[in-house]
């Protein structure tokens, strides 16, 4: 699931950076790349545009498993001249954007909280269940 979250976000990021086939190159003026043994990891890259990208991962032992828990960020500015910035975290709880782009979910009314913590707390025995 990390990975598929990472070359989502990777593709997505270089969808928005991709320029007409009619313009100059943008050429990167600064990258970086440390890889250790252990599986921890590092890049960054800068664009001369102003672009900039960095991740970093790290192995967490959790159960049987060692996923890389992964922690980045992603700068840009768009074709109207709006910065960006997007910065991640994904671990055992998922991929966790954070960015004034992303869209606020809207806060659940309150009736609806309530009805909804009442179905948790009273749940239907399964008998019920298949007769509705």
């Amino acid at each position: 699931m990390v990975k598929f979250a990472i070359i989502a976000f990777l593709g997505l990021v270089a969808v928005g950076q991709c320029a007409p086939a009619e313009t100059e190159p943008v050429p990167i003026v600064a990258q970086d790349s440390d890889i250790q043994p252990d599986g921890a990891f590092k890049w960054s890259f800068e664009t001369g545009d102003g672009a900039k990208q960095e991740q970093t991962g790290v192995p967490k032992q959790i159960d049987q498993e060692t996923p890389v828990v992964l922690q980045g960020s992603a700068s840009w500015t768009d074709s109207e001249g709006n910065p960006h910035q997007l910065s991640y975290v994904a671990d055992e709880n998922g991929y966790q954007p954070q960015s004034d782009d992303i869209p606020q979910a809207p806060e659940i009314p309150a009736a609806i909280a309530r009805a909804l913590e009442y179905i948790a707390a009273h749940p239907q025995p399964d008998s019920e269940k298949q007769q509705a």
